[in-house]
């Protein structure tokens, strides 16, 4: 009994990052989320993109995608579930940061045949990327759910995994 309460408090207090920056656009759950733009990667300076937790860095001369909306959510919206340590000097470059829509609000993750509850903490820029300011990576997808590693843990899926398919939807 004790294990379990401890279990579903840890699973409350998990943090989470959420990619959708768009979630404030007027009329987004009516349209599809079509990319905005891309941007032209260019090779980081050395030892400026931290790889870890299997981050992606911009690879020189590759165009990447960027939106200024997210997909439509919907009580249990798809995406893939990715690992982000939420740290200054992690694989996000700098601290985590939240000032949109879901900031300090509660999700839940359905992924393995599990569910857990999140905060988001931070929400990942989809519209700018491989710069300085974004740790010279891509700017990010508008499926992706970037978690802890008590998320995973409490899906019970090895982070070695690197990604997994999810269903999300707001707590």
């Amino acid at each position: 009994m004790l294990k379990m309460k401890k279990q579903a408090i840890s699973s409350f207090l998990i943090l989470v990052l959420i990619l959708f920056i768009g979630s404030t656009c007027p009329g987004v759950e009516a349209q599809s989320c079509k990319p905005s733009g891309r941007i032209k990667g260019r090779k980081p300076p050395p030892k400026k993109c931290n790889p870890v937790n299997q981050s992606e860095c911009c690879k020189e001369g590759v165009f990447y995608q960027t939106f200024k909306c997210s997909p439509p959510v919907s009580h249990q919206t798809k995406a893939t579930l990715t690992i982000n340590s939420f740290e200054k000097g992690g694989d996000g470059g700098a601290p985590s940061e939240c000032d949109n829509y879901r900031c300090l609000k509660n999700i839940t993750i359905y992924g393995n045949g599990r569910k857990v509850n999140a905060t988001v903490v931070d929400e990942c820029d989809s519209t700018m990327g491989c710069d300085s300011d974004h740790d010279f990576q891509p700017p990010c997808p508008n499926h992706v759910v970037d978690a802890s590693k008590a998320v995973w843990q409490n899906l019970g899926v090895p982070t070695h995994v690197g990604e997994l398919d999810i269903l999300w939807s707001d707590a």
